[in-house]
């Protein structure tokens, strides 16, 4: 059973560090997003933190520290959850 407090967040806004053009590039991917509501879906709050990593390419990755910021319209993430990314100095 569902309840109000389990709803599907409509977007979850993820702060990100290190700031760079490859982090921000990979973030913004249609799979990486797909990634997140699979490996993170569930419930979720503002001050979550998550250690990812990025691709590279050829078979390297780069670390990435996400912090969610805000979440929207329910308290999960869910498959139709929309993900906005702001860098974090």
């Amino acid at each position: 059973m569902t309840t109000d407090d389990d709803a599907t967040a409509s977007a979850v806004t993820v702060s990100y560090r290190p700031v760079t053009e490859r982090v921000q590039r990979e973030l913004t991917t249609p799979s990486y997003r797909g990634y997140l509501r699979k490996a993170r879906g569930g419930r979720v709050a503002v001050g979550d933190e998550w250690s990812e990593f990025v691709s590279c390419g050829c078979g390297t990755t780069e670390d990435v520290d996400l912090r969610v910021e805000r979440v929207e319209g329910g308290s999960a993430i869910g498959t139709e959850t929309e993900f906005e990314f702001v860098s974090r100095a």
